[in-house]
């Protein structure tokens, strides 16, 4: 079964910010999973944006990168129905002028 449009775009919003953040700090993804006690693997998931995190994952990603959560989330947002016809997703690169 394939993945809601929303957690994929979502994850591939993340994932980018979490890529760029690895890159600012110069570290690779073997050594930012030794900081953050996760699998480089994992972190390889998450910058291509198949993987979604829990919110330990973020936490421990921004504590060894450095930075706080919420730069982890930029360009993600959530519409309620009060201001959509329905709720929805946004999930914005950060190039395009995110949240």
């Amino acid at each position: 079964m394939a993945a809601p449009d929303h957690r994929i775009e979502l994850g591939r919003c993340f994932g980018e910010n979490v890529l760029l953040a690895r890159r600012r700090a110069k570290l690779s993804q073997e050594e930012l999973g030794f900081r953050s006690m996760l699998h480089r693997t994992e972190i390889g998931q998450l910058e291509r944006g198949i993987r979604i995190p829990r919110m330990d994952t973020v936490v421990k990603l921004a504590g060894a990168l450095e930075v706080p959560p919420g730069d982890l989330m930029k360009g993600m947002a959530w519409k309620p129905p009060a201001f959509a016809a329905k709720g929805r997703w946004i999930a914005r690169g950060p190039g395009e002028g995110g949240a």
